[in-house]
């Protein structure tokens, strides 16, 4: 066998061996520890497996015309391979109708963890996109990606006015149906019990220049699942509820503060029922 297809093979072999074996050691309690670096290995080959297969599925849906469902097939394949190789998953419990009845929307979540990719790979419906900054479109491998595969880009390039930031994005929205996908908190919150951080107003004003409807979709706290400083990263299934749509209809600029922290309130109080059901409670404590 040619030497450039050796190596590849050679690395990938230990790198299984290594994954299993940390395995079993957790598994037959010599290391019980050892299900941690276990899982971070297996979770690191399950994504790159599944993003070269999202590439490849990229390709072959612009062939066709149907790229924009690439995203949502890559990101069914990304859950069922963790649920495999890491026996972890998200579990919608209620609401999921919401996430195709009201095309095109905005679709915004909680923000926990680098988790975080599970939990959008779980809930990611057809015919939407996350968002990115217009400067990715080119980048190396990721930009490639987003641009075969449909992703709504935002134009940050003027600060001064949220309307010409996403003037594009909702063009694009409403002439392809296209939703999106957006995290308000902007960043990861590691919370060990039911909160969140402050939104930031961009999913909200995005949605109401394009006077479509915003679908707030919350996951349980997970933090006995996995906590990163204390090692811990376990099986589980982590409960989802999607809420009911919110309305932007004749909604202006103005109106974007009230309806950021009405959409907050509303998971908020989503995330608390949601840590007292069972389901929550088995993975929300340490």
């Amino acid at each position: 066998m040619h030497p450039l297809l050796l190596y590849p093979l050679l690395v990938a072999l230990v790198y299984t061996l290594l994954t299993l074996t940390l395995y079993a050691l957790s598994a037959l309690s010599l290391i019980p520890a050892a299900s941690f670096p276990a899982r971070i290995l297996a979770s690191y080959a399950s994504l790159l497996l599944c993003a070269t297969y999202g590439v490849l599925i990229s390709l072959l849906l612009r062939a066709t015309g149907q790229h924009r469902l690439a995203q949502h097939l890559t990101a069914l394949a990304f859950h069922h391979t963790m649920r495999l190789t890491t026996g972890l998953s998200f579990a919608i419990t209620s609401g999921a109708q919401h996430l195709t009845s009201r095309r095109p929307c905005v679709i915004v979540g909680n923000h926990q963890s680098e988790l975080d990719v599970l939990f959008l790979a779980r809930i990611f419906p057809p015919y939407c996109s996350v968002t990115a900054k217009s400067s990715l479109r080119h980048a190396p491998f990721l930009g490639w990606f987003m641009a075969l595969s449909g992703t709504v880009f935002i134009d940050r390039a003027d600060r001064s006015s949220a309307r010409q930031a996403f003037a594009g994005a909702v063009d694009e929205m409403l002439t392809r149906r296209q939703s999106v996908f957006i995290f308000p908190e902007g960043t990861r919150s590691y919370a060990t019990g039911p909160r969140m951080g402050a939104f930031k107003k961009g999913a909200f004003h995005l949605a109401v220049q394009a006077q479509v409807d915003i679908v707030p979709v919350v996951a349980a706290n997970y933090w006995g699942v996995l906590a990163a400083r204390e090692g811990r990263f376990r099986a589980g299934k982590i409960p989802v509820r999607v809420l009911e749509p919110v309305s932007t209809k004749g909604l202006g600029a103005g109106d974007v503060d009230a309806l950021a922290g009405r959409v907050r309130e509303s998971m908020l109080v989503a995330l608390a029922e949601l840590g007292e059901t069972e389901m929550g409670k088995a993975v929300g404590r340490k």
